[in-house]
């Protein structure tokens, strides 16, 4: 039987499959990290996922190569120091997000690469076979989206695997800490 909601119509629930477990299996959920706030609200929809399928939680940040084009003659000069200071930085905000948003129950761990962000994305899920990537979306438009285009609409093209794209926006169905609703 059916519960039905006020207006008399049936509504559908979520019970478990009956073998009390989930029709959904997965292991390792990737959440590509850039340390801005639609990254981080993109983390906050990756735990609970992580909790309610018993999953681990890998963080990945990637560090762009900083390359200037000086002289014709010389062609691109890179900025290995800038890469590296980008690259001690990434690791104090990844471990810090690990202590304070990843929960204990949930087993944790960060990479750092360096690279163009959607290839290492993408490398880095078929390399440690992630079953899902949650990542979020800067909704650039205009311009700025056709010159650089996006790199969650890259990882969405080309992932070897289920991709969960997060937009911030008016219809949220996380609780954040400290909102109430």
């Amino acid at each position: 039987m059916n519960p039905r909601n006020k207006e008399g119509r049936k509504v559908q629930t979520n019970k478990p499959s009956p073998a009390g477990g989930s029709d959904i299996a997965l292991k390792k959920i990737l959440v590509p990290i850039d340390f801005s706030g639609h990254s981080k609200n993109a983390l906050l929809y990756a735990v609970p996922f992580a909790e309610r399928f018993h999953t681990s939680l890998d963080l990945l940040y990637v560090v762009e190569p900083a390359i200037y084009p000086a002289d014709f003659s010389f062609g691109q000069i890179g900025f290995p120091n800038i890469e590296e200071e980008l690259k001690k930085r990434g690791e104090i905000e990844l471990k810090r997000l690990m202590e304070n948003v990843v929960h204990k129950n949930i087993t944790g761990r960060y990479a750092l690469r360096t690279g163009k962000p959607f290839y290492e994305i993408i490398q880095y899920a078929e390399e440690e076979q992630i079953d899902l990537i949650i990542i979020a979306t800067h909704g650039h438009s205009g311009m700025e989206q056709v010159l650089f285009g996006s790199t969650a609409e890259k990882v969405v093209r080309k992932a070897p695997c289920p991709v969960l794209v997060v937009r911030e926006g008016t219809r949220e169905f996380i609780k954040k800490p400290g909102v109430r609703k």
